[in-house]
């Protein structure tokens, strides 16, 4: 006779997200977590019609981003120069983003936008400096470029310590 395990409801966090003015523009919802319950190895994200996310990036993961509702424009600056993406469930697809690349999110749909984000190594809530946040001037002028070289020399100067 085969035993199975009872089924079970589990919490998924909901997280209202402001842009830099505290204007609301959408929502986080943590899909899945690690056995540990402390990881988040997929989430959702929001974007309200005309709301734009960002830019940020991520000093130890790397994301991948798959639009399973409305239409969004992923802006990266890469080695300082701006790069576009679209994506839309109209045409799935699924975006590598390496880690140290400033990204915002743009809803250019009709609709609310949703991506789905798989974050490699998962999303630990421990690393505080993990997640750097930067204007669009900033990125447009490389500007970040010289953050990033000081958190890679306060990172080293810690490991020596």
């Amino acid at each position: 006779m085969i035993v199975a395990e009872p089924s079970k409801i589990e919490e998924a966090k909901k997280v209202t997200t402001y842009d830099l003015s505290r204007n609301e523009n959408g929502f986080l919802v943590e899909l899945f977590k690690s056995k540990s319950g402390i990881n988040t190895e997929a989430y959702l994200t929001c974007a309200t019609i005309g709301a734009f996310k960002g830019y940020h990036l991520h000093r130890v993961r790397a994301s991948r981003y798959v639009c399973i509702k409305g239409k969004m424009k992923i802006i990266l600056y890469i080695n300082g120069k701006r790069e576009e993406h679209i994506l839309s469930e109209d045409n799935p697809q699924r975006l590598f983003i390496p880690k140290n690349i400033p990204t915002g999110l743009l809803n250019i749909g009709d609709s609310d936008g949703w991506l789905i984000n798989y974050p490699d190594p998962p999303y630990d809530p421990n690393l505080k400096d993990e997640q750097v946040d930067f204007t669009e001037e900033e990125c447009e002028s490389g500007a970040y470029l010289k953050k990033i070289e000081l958190f890679d020399e306060l990172d080293q100067n810690s490991v020596n310590d």
